[in-house]
């Protein structure tokens, strides 16, 4: 398979110099066994992001007028609100004002969107990407690359583990989300507006009954099926 990496570039916090040679080692040639491994978690994403057919609706009549659907206000509204992240720095940062707020506000948004939990996982009590988290961000980056997606905006939200105080939590979690989002940027190409990486800390554990489990340290990949609007 082959890579989007161009070529080596400035080592940024949150991506190791061994995650680097990884990226070159990446752009060569592939083992056969390897390639198809690699396929398999891009087709994996791929359909996990992929929006569903939408059924037609028919407008709600109300008399002899014709009003919009509640469906098409809502979406409105998500678009305003995704709007407004994407205005202020594309982050949900934990010291910013109203933003208990604006991440409960993402979780509503979340429910029922196209979504995929990777294993883009983080040693405890760290935000670098490493090695282990090297073949699920090929595998995203190509897959984000595609025509298929592009102008669309996602959501990065990053998770720990139940360890750890919750204030402590919410900054890690968002510098992780936001290392992923930097190597989509820098190594992929893909365009920074479209990207909103977000800190849950452990507000939303993926396994509440094993609170300090590794896979609850992960980042989520959410398709809003809202598209970056020109001139924000």
């Amino acid at each position: 398979m082959a890579s989007r990496f161009a070529g080596p570039r400035r080592v940024r916090q949150g991506v190791t110099p061994l995650v680097i040679l990884f990226f070159v080692a990446l752009a060569g040639a592939a083992p056969v066994g390897s390639s198809a491994l690699a396929q398999s978690l891009e087709q994996q994403i791929d359909s996990a992001l992929k929006p569903a057919p939408q059924p037609d609706q028919q407008p709600v009549t109300r008399g002899i007028g014709v009003t919009r659907g509640l469906s098409d206000t809502k979406s409105d509204d998500e678009q305003r609100f995704i709007d407004r992240l994407r205005s202020r720095a594309i982050a949900v940062e934990p010291t910013q004002p109203g933003a208990a707020e604006d991440r409960h506000k993402i979780a509503e948004i979340i429910m029922g969107k196209p979504q995929i939990d990777l294993e883009i996982y983080f040693d405890y009590d760290s935000a670098v990407v490493g090695p282990k988290a090297l073949p699920a961000l090929v595998a995203l980056g190509n897959v984000l690359s595609k025509p298929d997606y592009r102008s669309t905006v996602f959501f990065i939200n990053g998770f720990t583990d139940a360890r750890g105080g919750a204030d402590y939590n919410l900054r890690l979690s968002q510098r992780r989300a936001e290392a992923v989002r930097r190597v989509l940027i820098e190594q992929f190409g893909l365009p920074s507006d479209t990207l909103i990486s977000t800190g849950f800390g452990k507000e939303l554990l993926k396994f509440p009954e094993q609170p300090f489990a590794d896979q609850n340290r992960r980042v989520q990949i959410v398709n809003t099926e809202q598209k970056a609007s020109a001139g924000r």
